[in-house]
């Protein structure tokens, strides 16, 4: 049975070329994913973007099968670009490429319409069966092929609500990694290089941050953070 149903997925796959568009604000993710693709029967990138707002336009433009989404993006992040997308175009399959992602967030991605998540750090393991249990209409979550849903959105949802998500005072996963460098004593330069981002861009993190948690200081924000958990420090 197992055998027919890989078969069944190969041919999805092999009948013509799987069209992707690869959005990560990072070059060599972009670059790795896409050489992983190109070894891949039956799968073509037609499309890459740094930005939420790119792989809006992108994906509209071009109307891939399967758009690789990362959720941490610079411009609009990938939550907001899904829910962007698939308000305009539907069709497209679209799978969450993140370093780490939150159990809410999750069932926020698939409740706006994406149909798989993958971990930055499994994409070697998972990026094609991932793909190809989306192409027959499955969905791929935690790691493995999903066929119902609803059956999974009901336990990710008594798993959210028995581990209570941490308060993050709005701020977005960026800069929850800004505030941690921070902590760490981290300058602008330190974060910047980091993140491959300029000095400016890091200012503007630092100043969204400061009247999100009503700080004014660099050391008031350490204190902050420490206090409100936003950071885990090593012991």
């Amino acid at each position: 049975m197992k055998e027919s149903i890989k078969k069944s997925d190969d041919a999805v796959v092999a009948a013509t070329p799987i069209r992707i568009v690869v959005a990560d604000d990072h070059p060599v993710v972009r670059f790795g994913v896409k050489n992983m693709l190109e070894n891949e029967a039956g799968f073509e990138v037609v499309g890459e973007a740094e930005d939420g707002d790119v792989a809006i336009t992108q994906t509209l433009e071009l109307e891939p099968d399967i758009l690789l989404l990362d959720l941490q993006m610079p411009r609009l992040p990938g939550l907001e670009a899904l829910r962007a997308i698939m308000s305009k175009s539907p069709r497209v399959k679209i799978i969450m490429l993140t370093s780490t992602i939150s159990t809410q967030q999750i069932i926020e991605a698939l409740q706006i319409g994406a149909r798989g998540i993958v971990l930055k750090d499994a994409v070697a393991g998972d990026l094609s069966r991932s793909l190809r249990a989306v192409l027959s209409g499955d969905y791929w979550i935690g790691g493995e092929r999903v066929v119902n849903l609803v059956t999974a959105l009901n336990e990710l949802m008594k798993k959210a609500a028995a581990v209570p998500e941490r308060k993050t005072y709005g701020l977005t996963p960026r800069e929850l990694e800004v505030v941690t460098c921070i902590v760490e004593g981290c300058s602008n330069k330190d974060v910047a290089k980091q993140f491959t981002i300029s000095e400016e861009t890091v200012k503007r993190h630092l100043s969204n941050i400061f009247d999100k948690t009503g700080v004014s200081t660099r050391l008031e924000l350490a204190l902050f953070a420490i206090a409100h958990k936003l950071v885990v420090l090593d012991n």
